[in-house]
């Protein structure tokens, strides 16, 4: 649970901002849900979870595309 806390640490600053069930949807093929439980290192029966380094590394090119995809737009205006 350690692990997923830094996780969420590290995205304190945009937490608010992105559209957290697309990304899980989008980039996962998981719920909303799915991806609340791994930010939070707890599933939906209690159970500690974390981030596998699979997952780990989806989220970061999730967070990398859209952050490429936020620049082209703002480019555009």
């Amino acid at each position: 649970m350690k692990e997923n806390k830094k996780i969420k640490n590290i995205l304190q600053d945009i937490i608010l901002s992105v559209a957290w069930d697309e990304i899980s949807k989008h980039y996962f093929g998981k719920s909303n849900s799915w991806l609340y439980h791994k930010l939070n290192g707890i599933d939906e029966n209690k159970n500690i979870t974390e981030f596998s380094e699979k997952e780990k590394e989806q989220l970061k090119e999730a967070l990398m595309d859209l952050s490429s995809r936020i620049r082209t737009a703002a480019e555009r205006i």
